[in-house]
């Protein structure tokens, strides 16, 4: 690995802000703290800033070769899981029952040291840099309120890198097509009848009617997707009933669906409402779904690839970038970004065989990286930030 000598030097920087970001971990929405200290830091480089909502920063660097140029957006998001730390180490959370399980505190910190090279270097290139410090990524609505605000208008190019505990240390994942499914979340709320469970005729047992909509969800995956196609129809909580012996007269339950192609998507959910409400009128009851559309699916631009690819080529050996990179059927709100400006979303190797923990699943408690992964992050958003602008 070739790194540039303006990231190395950051080394110290940005892994002591990661591990502050690990420290302080706030959930979407509520990550006050964290936008205070990435604002602090802001302040200290001389980079101008602003919030996006109540917990998004938007940040800019102006190249001062020339008065015009391209603009290119680069991202990271900024929010944690509420769960409980279960390392044992310095940086743990000293948040109780919140954690930085997926790597947010990463991005955070790759991005502010990409910021401060970037503006190190404002006197040597044209156009402009778009810092997305993103909020609330873990519940698809932070995105959107960048792009709601026209902050890609006129943006050649979009870039954000999310580290991966399955891929090795010292390997990125620059794959072109689908890289994550989209994520929609459903509710369906089932209204029947109460009775005493001794005389079931004279209620509507929507506790029953419920668990039948669970079974009868399944064949959308079964019998109404094609073979070929990826499609999760989940369900992960239901409620019913107030005591043993009351028919339930109301039910609950949530779920998710999950799909890589957009008319895939709209067929899956159109069947988790058809099935719900025939599935309820039935047994003489009613179902209300209602869906909340979390992430579309993310697709990564095959030029923008193309150009990542180059730059990575200059820091890394061939096999160590993959271009075939699996997709997962987990959702990222990138995708909100592709949607509107071309660009791509890599994926940085963070997993050491000899620590266990960087090579624990994202969302577990013990989840960590190796901090050496960060300096390639972070020398691929400054590289291509240049490389768009001066192209």
């Amino acid at each position: 690995m070739a790194l540039k000598d303006y990231v190395l030097k950051e080394k110290d920087y940005i892994t002591q802000l990661r591990r502050y970001f690990h420290a302080h971990p706030e959930v979407s929405l509520q990550e006050y703290e964290t936008c205070k200290k990435i604002e602090e830091e802001l302040d200290a480089l001389g980079i101008p800033h602003r919030r996006v909502g109540e917990t998004g920063v938007y940040a800019w660097i102006d190249g001062k070769k020339s008065d015009q140029g391209k603009i290119i957006a680069l991202r990271a998001d900024i929010d944690a899981l509420a769960m409980d730390d279960l390392k044992i180490t310095e940086y743990r959370s000293q948040n109780d029952g919140f954690c930085h399980a997926c790597g947010h505190d990463a991005h955070t910190a790759t991005l502010l040291g990409a910021a401060k090279i970037l503006k190190s270097k404002e006197l040597l290139f044209s156009g402009q840099v778009r810092l997305f410090f993103q909020q609330a990524e873990e519940v698809g609505q932070g995105a959107r309120l960048f792009v709601g605000e026209g902050l890609l208008n006129g943006c050649e190019r979009v870039f954000g890198a999310h580290v991966a505990s399955r891929l090795p240390k010292g390997k990125v994942a620059l794959t072109k097509g689908p890289q994550c499914a989209s994520c929609d979340y459903f509710k369906i709320t089932i209204t029947g009848k109460g009775a005493h469970v001794s005389t079931p005729h004279l209620g509507v047992d929507a506790a029953y009617i419920a668990s039948q909509i669970v079974v009868n969800l399944q064949s959308i995956v079964a019998r109404s997707t094609a073979p070929l196609e990826t499609v999760v129809v989940g369900v992960g909580v239901i409620r019913a009933g107030t005591q043993y012996n009351i028919l339930a007269e109301n039910a609950e339950i949530e779920g998710t669906t999950r799909s890589f192609l957009p008319e895939v998507r709209r067929i899956t959910n159109e069947k988790v409402v058809q099935i719900a409400k025939q599935t309820a009128q039935m047994y003489g009851a009613t179902a209300e779904v209602t869906f909340l559309d979390y992430a579309a699916p993310l697709v990564n631009d095959e030029k923008s690839v193309e150009e990542v690819t180059a730059i990575a080529k200059e820091i890394l050996e061939d096999r160590d970038i993959v271009g075939d990179y699996e997709k997962a059927l987990g959702a990222d709100d990138f995708a909100d970004y592709l949607a509107v400006t071309k660009g791509m979303y890599a994926f940085i190797g963070t997993g050491c065989e000899e620590k266990p923990n960087t090579i624990v699943a994202h969302h577990h408690g013990l989840f960590d990286i190796d901090e050496e992964a960060l300096l390639l992050s972070c020398n691929l958003y400054v590289d291509y930030a240049l490389w768009v602008l001066e192209e």
